[in-house]
C-alpha cells in the first residue's frame, strides 16, 4: 500500500469517526436535520430494535422527533470502541459501543442502556454517510428517581419503547 492510499485510508476512517461523533451530538442537542444529515439519501436499513426497523432516514427521524425532541427529555450518547473497516474506496462497516442515558423529567425516571451499532457506510458527493445501522442492545437499567427513594423497574435487556 502506497504513502497515498494509506493516507487515504486513514482519513476515510477519520472522517466516518467524526460522523458517528456529529450523529450523537445531534441526537443528545435534539437537532432532527442534523441527525438526518448522518444518513444517507435512498434506502437505508435502520434497525433499532425495540424502537423498530425503518427503510429511510426520514421515517427514523420522524420518529425521533416524536420521541425525543421535548425539553423534559434529557440525553446523553456516549459511543466508543469504534472499529471501523474499509471494506472499498467507496464503501465501509464499523461498529460502536453506546452508552446511552435519558432523564424523564415528567416521569422522573432515569434509563440506563448499553449497546453495540454495527453500521455501514457510503461515500457520496457529500461524504461519508450510514447506509445501515443495527443496534443490539446489551444491558438496561430503568429507576424511577423519587423524591425519597429510587427503585429499580427495570434489570436486564429488553425495554419496548413504543
Amino acid at each position: 500500500m502506497t504513502l497515498e492510499e494509506r493516507l487515504v485510508r486513514l482519513e476515510a476512517i477519520e472522517d466516518i469517526r467524526k460522523l458517528k461523533s456529529h450523529y450523537f451530538a445531534a441526537c443528545d442537542a435534539k437537532d432532527p436535520v442534523a441527525m438526518r444529515s448522518c444518513f444517507a439519501d435512498g434506502s437505508v436499513f435502520i434497525d433499532y430494535g425495540a424502537l423498530g426497523q425503518f427503510v429511510d432516514a426520514d421515517t427514523v427521524v420522524a420518529m425521533y422527533t416524536e420521541m425525543a425532541c421535548h425539553p423534559h427529555i434529557l440525553e446523553m450518547h456516549h459511543g466508543s470502541n469504534s472499529q471501523i473497516e474499509l471494506v472499498s474506496p467507496t464503501q465501509a462497516r464499523g461498529t460502536w459501543s453506546l452508552h446511552y442515558q435519558q432523564i424523564n423529567m415528567q416521569t422522573n425516571v432515569l434509563t440506563q442502556m448499553g449497546g453495540v451499532y454495527a453500521d455501514e457506510y457510503r461515500l457520496t458527493p457529500t461524504g461519508w454517510k450510514m447506509s445501515a445501522t443495527v443496534f443490539e442492545q446489551k444491558s438496561l437499567l430503568v429507576l424511577n428517581l423519587g423524591e425519597e427513594t429510587v427503585q429499580a423497574v427495570v434489570k436486564g435487556r429488553i425495554l419496548d419503547m413504543h
